[in-house]
């Protein structure tokens, strides 16, 4: 059951696809005061949810935001990341789905003021809220996703395995990564090309001294079977003569500040203009411009920097001037030091400068800090909606850093600038499930990290997640250690773990579009599927993949394994050295499991069917009709396997299904 409330006159968002009608205020476990919203916590309810934020699958004891932003730390006492996913699953006495519908800030304290207390709070009195009642949380989340729509589906070869960094800056440095992985026999699909492609860092250019036949090194590497996936970044390079720069400024396409001029902010480039990407005209045009780079032979593409992040503004910037200056004859104390030390640091995405720019929306005028959360989406959107007008039948590869619920129909997301940090795999493990009850199934983190000089160990161990994530990317910053896996004395170990990846992908596609077509999970907490079982929902680093296996991914330094909770009873498949091992049989319980580096342990539920393919060095070489099947039990239920051919968009469950029995 859904129940939809209107307060104050709310900025639509189109995050949902269909609206029951509205009802009056009234609700048994929530109450509403000055437009925020206040309700109990029993001791062992569980709340789910906010897609892409910190800490843990349980959301109880924190205070978190939903406001996208530009944060490299993604550190346990931030409050907000990337992403603005207001929807929260309460399973206790009874499930309960909340979704607040708006643009701006959201403020959940979720047990952190008081343990027993839960408190939603959003920026503006103008929004629409919808409470969705279940039997369970996959009841309310499936209810959900038939509300804001189907996620966004990539071409296939969009699920192999990809490689990035900050730092490939000319034709030879992409000649050297795919000959790495080509003549080392290690599988690779992707490389990702970060800002260092563009001239100067001006969207949809190309250095031509550092690549002077970019359209040639496209096929080149599409004859090798790996596509070229560039950047795109929301910032416009303010520059006299630049072809994007001045039409935007003729046609008024830049956000404006008070006076009605456009507002300039510092990223990449340097001084920039926003495109105002929530205006139809200004946003189509911009979308329009990808049409150079696919011109090229490129077909997919990543956004950045579109929370918007803002380095600094032009007024910002002369402020600070000024008052470092007036700092230059004091005697510093530490209250002085601390406040000229922090001029430079409060730049950065400062809410002064959020709260100082406008865009059209709709007919109508709105400060950007009032729908902060729409920027990243409709850079997306737009995007999107120029694939299908300039490549209809064809499936687009699509992601963004900043997202809102609605986004997900148009583009996945990577789960932004994180760090070498094992807490960032284990982050990278709990965020998953979460985001898919947000419609964002294609997602993934940077193995590895992007931030800091990773450990062997944890790449390999962090591989061993990534081979379940549809987004299987490594990337890593300039300055940091260089993470090719080619590179490392146990090269042979992680090829062994990518190797993984297209052997499963029969299973992982078969899942995904299952998952997207019929709005599902790809990654659930074990707590969904074991609700009884009260140890099950105080696991939050085993998950369910798909209807067939369970994972339990290392995420230690130096353990050669790890305790596995079996919510029933399971078999251990090992995959160790390029082969399949048929382990034991795991009765419900507690066991040990030995996980050395180099070997992928999957737990394959009683009565179901995992289907494998031989793998392959590219999603090419996979064969998804001939397939070996993995299986165990006395009763075993035939396989819904869903195959089709991975770049047109005749998606259709009842057509391209067939059942897999024994």
């Amino acid at each position: 059951m859904i129940k939809r409330y209107v307060f104050g006159d709310p900025v639509e968002t189109e995050s949902v696809l269909w609206k029951p009608e509205a009802a009056d205020w009234q609700d048994d476990r929530l109450f509403c005061r000055d437009n925020a919203f206040y309700g109990d916590l029993s001791g062992e309810e569980i709340v789910y949810g906010l897609g892409q934020n910190v800490r843990g699958i349980n959301k109880r004891g924190w205070l978190y935001e939903s406001y996208c932003t530009d944060d490299p730390r993604h550190t346990e006492e931030k409050h907000t990341l990337y992403g603005a996913h207001n929807f929260l699953v309460l399973d206790g006495a009874g499930v309960l789905g909340i979704f607040v519908d708006t643009p701006g800030n959201v403020v959940y304290d979720i047990g952190y003021t008081d343990s027993r207390k839960l408190s939603i709070a959003p920026q503006s009195a103008d929004f629409e809220l919808y409470l969705i009642e279940g039997e369970s949380p996959d009841a309310v989340v499936e209810v959900f996703r038939r509300l804001i729509g189907r996620s966004y589906i990539p071409p296939r070869w969009a699920f192999g395995y990809g490689q990035s960094r900050w730092g490939y800056d000319s034709m030879n440095q992409v000649r050297e990564v795919a000959a790495g992985y080509r003549d080392n026999h290690i599988p690779l699909d992707m490389i990702f090309l970060d800002i260092d492609y563009m001239e100067r860092y001006k969207d949809f250019t190309v250095d031509k001294e550092r690549f002077p036949d970019f359209r040639g090194l496209v096929a080149e590497m599409k004859e090798q079977d790996i596509r070229l996936v560039p950047i795109i970044d929301g910032g416009v390079k303010k520059e006299d003569g630049y072809d994007i720069y001045e039409e935007g400024k003729e046609k008024g396409y830049f956000c404006k500040d008070e006076e009605g001029e456009d507002f300039l902010l510092g990223v990449w480039p340097g001084r920039c203009c926003l495109p105002d990407m929530l205006q139809e005209e200004a946003g189509r045009w911009f979308g329009s411009k990808y049409k150079i780079l696919l011109d090229m032979g490129i077909e997919g593409f990543w956004n950045d920097m579109n929370e918007p992040a803002v380095f600094y503004s032009e007024k910002g910037l002369a402020e600070a001037f000024e008052k470092i200056d007036a700092f230059r004859t004091q005697n510093l104390d530490i209250q002085s030091f601390f406040e000229f030390q922090g001029l430079a640091a409060g730049l950065s995405n400062s809410p002064q400068d959020y709260a100082s720019f406008y865009h059209e929306y709709r007919g109508e005028r709105y400060r950007h800090d009032r729908v902060h959360n729409l920027f990243g989406y409709y850079m997306t959107r737009r995007a999107a909606e120029a694939f299908e007008e300039l490549e209809p039948e064809k499936r687009i590869l699509l992601f963004s850093r900043a997202s809102c619920i609605g986004m997900h129909r148009f583009g996945g997301i990577w789960q932004g600038d994180n760090h070498s940090w094992w807490s960032h795999l284990l982050l990278n493990i709990k965020m998953m499930p979460s985001l898919n009850m947000c419609g964002f199934l294609y997602t993934g983190a940077d193995i590895g990290g992007f931030g800091g000089d990773v450990t062997e160990d944890l790449l390999i161990r962090w591989l061993s997640f990534g081979v379940f994530t549809p987004l299987m990317r490594n990337h890593s910053a300039a300055g940091t250690r260089r993470q090719e896996v080619y590179r490392f004395g146990t090269a042979e170990l992680m090829r062994d773990v990518i190797s993984v990846r297209y052997k499963l992908l029969p299973y992982l596609y078969s899942e995904y579009m299952k998952a997207a077509l019929g709005g599902t999970m790809l990654f659930r907490p074990l707590g969904f599927a074991y609700r009884k079982d009260g140890i099950a929902g105080q696991v939050e680093d085993q998950l369910l993949v798909g209807e067939s296996i369970m994972i339990a991914p290392v995420h230690e330094q130096n353990a050669a394994g790890r305790t596995v909770y079996f919510p029933e009873p399971m078999k251990l498949l090992r995959f160790h050295g390029g082969n399949v091992l048929e382990e034991a049989v795991y009765p419900k319980g507690h066991a040990y499991i030995g996980m050395p580096l180099g070997d992928v342990c999957v737990f394959l539920r009683e009565n179901h069917i995992l289907p494998l393919s031989r793998g392959g060095e590219c999603v090419g070489d996979v064969d998804f009709a001939h397939l070996e099947r993995y299986v165990w039990g006395t009763d075993v239920k035939p396989y819904a396997y869903y195959r089709d051919d991975g770049e047109t968009k005749e998606f259709d469950l009842e057509k391209h299904v067939e059942m897999l029995t024994v």
